[in-house]
């Protein structure tokens, strides 16, 4: 398996251990902001180049053509995607690629007063987030097209991990929590995103949208609430959402929705390793 993974944060590198894990016969290439080098995976070489908005190692373009697969995890930076801004005129029609995943977020659908989103709900993004988000999803999908490549975009919920999580923010003092009427969100654990990532890179479901997130959407304070029970401790100091400054924050808990899965189960039959926060956090 040729791999290009252009950005490699916690979910690219959770699917390269996963491909490891699984004794996937692996050649991969990551991009990152770092200088161009050689690095390892326990006894597993592999190489980074460097990618920054502005400047990139050429030595991409050599090989551009000749992966089976590209991840792409980097966010829009300044409304744009670094990769279809620089690399897009690069990529042949005779190219080896067999699919592109574009990891996006479930930002897309903006606010939906606490109501079930599926792939086919209204996208009405209100935050920058969402509204870059979702111009650059339709930018891959114009691109897959014009190129007739195999597209996958995964709509990522709220990712949490084993060092990432509500208990770990509440053993580092998190310092306050907010309160907001009906505010749902949906989460996901890592793992379960690199399982899922595998299951699309083995069983190929072309030019497909699927939502990422558990069973179980819930606010901010019920997740909370069960994180301190399993450490024994009290709840943060409660603040109320129209205290909050402007700004990601804020624009997070504008948005009101949950988040269905029922479509990456029955389409990959998939069954998740945590169901809801309350596997992963007693985990």
């Amino acid at each position: 398996m040729n791999l290009l993974c252009f950005g490699y944060g916690q979910v690219a590198k959770n699917l390269v251990s996963n491909l490891l894990k699984k004794k996937v016969n692996l050649n991969l290439t990551i991009s990152t902001r770092e200088n161009s080098s050689i690095k390892k995976l326990g006894d597993f070489e592999f190489e980074n180049l460097e990618f920054k908005e502005n400047s990139y190692d050429k030595k991409i373009l050599e090989k551009l053509n000749e992966y089976d697969y590209i991840l792409i995890s980097v966010p829009p930076i300044n409304s744009n995607d670094l990769f279809l801004k620089n690399l897009a005129n690069h990529v042949s029609e005779s190219s080896k690629i067999k699919s592109i995943l574009y990891l996006s977020s479930t930002s897309v659908y903006g606010d939906h007063n606490g109501a079930w989103v599926n792939e086919e709900s209204e996208t009405k993004p209100k935050t920058k987030m969402g509204i870059d988000r979702l111009h650059v999803e339709n930018k891959w999908i114009e691109f897959s097209k014009k190129k007739k490549l195999p597209i996958q975009i995964f709509r990522l919920a709220g990712i949490y991990s084993e060092k990432n999580n509500a208990v770990s923010r509440l053993q580092n003092k998190q310092s306050f929590l907010v309160v907001k009427e009906n505010h749902f969100f949906s989460r996901i654990h890592v793992k379960d995103i690199s399982e899922i990532l595998y299951l699309s890179l083995i069983n190929i479901k072309e030019n497909q949208i699927f939502n990422l997130a558990d069973n179980k959407p819930a606010s901010s304070v019920e997740v909370t609430s069960y994180a301190s029970k399993l450490l024994g401790c009290e709840l943060p100091t409660k603040i109320n959402f129209e205290d909050l400054e402007e700004g990601v924050l804020k624009d997070f808990y504008r948005d009101s929705k949950k988040v269905s899965n029922e479509k990456v189960k029955k389409e990959l039959n998939y069954e998740f390793i945590y169901p809801s926060y309350k596997e992963g956090l007693a985990q």
